[in-house]
């Protein structure tokens, strides 16, 4: 059986969490209002009208909650700092209350001997910055420097290992042109302008954190999946190269100092120009000590006319009769094997982490017990997967689960269980998992 020993002695083992996603508290000791409070208070945005309002209440329970990661196991722990706890109307002034909540949520890390990747921006925008334009708006640039410098300062001597975005593409196409996340705006414009800005920002946050962090171990994460043509018609190959232009090439290329990917796809040469994003080149290079990858599925395409601009169309797991989880995201870790591949060929990517990866069940606690065989299983083939690509010469420096519990899971609300730990939402009781057990020997082998 695979181990964690067979990774090597300097492999990271972690687990992450959002802030967002777990924190609760929403609107109390200072925190302003972030986009998800106010999407999620709109009717039929989130499945059953489920709020983030108090989510798993990690804001009073962290010590509780760092003593479950330590207990399983986990050396690191990756979270993310909400912008409007620091500043809640996402500029001007400081809430005391916030920094000091992060400052002991660190404490209690180190005291742990876990060691923290704090992330800079997971998805969680002040809404008195959306309520100007949020992201599709200039100033979003200023005022996110702000905060990196803020958090640089107040945590640096302690916190040496950041993550400036978690999946840009992410949250730039769910909510800036698909409108099913926060805030729930639509249309190319909106993405592409929201794009431009998320990926200057990526690098400006990353020179503020090297300029005022000294020994810093900079990344930020994409999300990522192998894109697969349903045939191999010519219609079908070029639609898959589309599609792997948008999800997986959009936000690193400019970072490598490639530009986006324009000789791959008109529309993006329309994009640069109309943009003028060519004029931003430089400033959107960086040399990221890591790249984090985050993969759950693999997409397979087929071409569809009918389809405005990309004209793809996805074959769904279910359909093609292919294993999947409860989110109905199919399950695939040669494909995992392969995107890893893919984006360790870039020759600018000094190492890898995977900073996300895991799988939603239908999870049931029956006398105090939650059997979970399906996530075994599913981190039985991913690790798998990493090890191979690993014992291949790819230079992959870590491991991150997703995640440490059940917790408010975006737009499908408290549904999707993701957690190694199970979450009782209306008492908040916290009980392992048959799968968080399974992490606690393989960590221990």
């Amino acid at each position: 059986m695979i181990k964690a020993s067979d990774f090597g002695s300097d492999f990271h083992w972690g687990i992450a969490a959002a802030a967002a996603q777990i924190e609760g508290a929403a609107e109390q000791y200072g925190k302003g209002k972030s986009i998800w409070d106010t999407f999620s208070a709109k009717s039929g945005k989130i499945k059953n009208g489920h709020k983030p309002d108090q989510a798993c209440d990690f804001y009073h329970h962290y010590v509780e909650d760092i003593a479950l990661i330590k207990t399983l196991g986990f050396k690191i722990f990756r979270f993310s700092i909400a912008w409007s706890r620091i500043l809640p109307m996402g500029r001007g002034e400081v809430n005391q209350q916030g920094i000091r909540f992060y400052h002991n949520l660190i404490d209690e890390c180190l005291t742990n001997g876990i060691t923290p990747y704090v992330t800079l921006y997971h998805w969680d925008l002040p809404q008195a910055l959306e309520e100007e334009g949020g992201w599709t708006t200039f100033s979003i640039n200023s005022a996110f420097n702000t905060f990196v410098s803020i958090c640089a300062l107040e945590y640096g001597d302690k916190v040496k290992n950041w993550i400036i975005l978690n999946e840009p593409f992410g949250f730039t196409s769910l909510g800036y042109m698909l409108g099913v996340h926060a805030p729930g705006k639509t249309g190319l414009g909106n993405f592409f302008s929201a794009a431009l800005h998320t990926a200057l920002a990526q690098a400006d946050g990353a020179k503020i954190i090297r300029a005022e962090v000294n020994m810093a171990n900079i990344g930020t994460t994409y999300s990522c999946s192998e894109i697969i043509p349903y045939t191999q018609s010519d219609n079908d190959i070029q639609t898959a190269k589309r599609v792997d232009c948008l999800i997986n090439r959009f936000f690193i290329e400019p970072t490598l100092g490639m530009g986006f990917p324009t000789a791959d796809w008109d529309v993006l040469e329309k994009f640069q120009l109309e943009y003028g994003t060519w004029r931003q080149n430089d400033r959107m290079k960086f040399d990221f000590d890591f790249i984090g990858l985050q993969n759950y599925f693999p997409l397979t395409v087929k071409y569809n006319a009918f389809i405005p601009v990309i004209q793809a169309w996805e074959v769904k797991a279910k359909s093609r009769k292919k294993p999947h989880t409860a989110m109905g995201w199919e399950i695939n870790a040669d494909s995992f094997y392969n995107i890893i591949k893919q984006f360790a060929a870039y020759p600018n990517v000094k190492n890898i982490m995977i900073t996300e990866n895991g799988a939603a069940y239908h999870d049931k606690l029956i006398d105090n017990v939650v059997d979970d065989p399906e996530r075994i299983h599913y981190f039985q083939l991913y690790l798998e997967a990493v090890l191979k690509a690993k014992k291949e010469g790819l230079n992959i420096t870590g491991y991150m689960a997703w995640t440490l519990m059940d917790n408010f899971e975006w737009a499908e609300g408290y549904n999707a269980r993701f957690g190694l730990v199970y979450n009782d939402f209306k008492t908040q009781q916290r009980t392992i998992k048959r799968s968080g057990y399974w992490w606690q020997e393989f960590l221990d082998h």
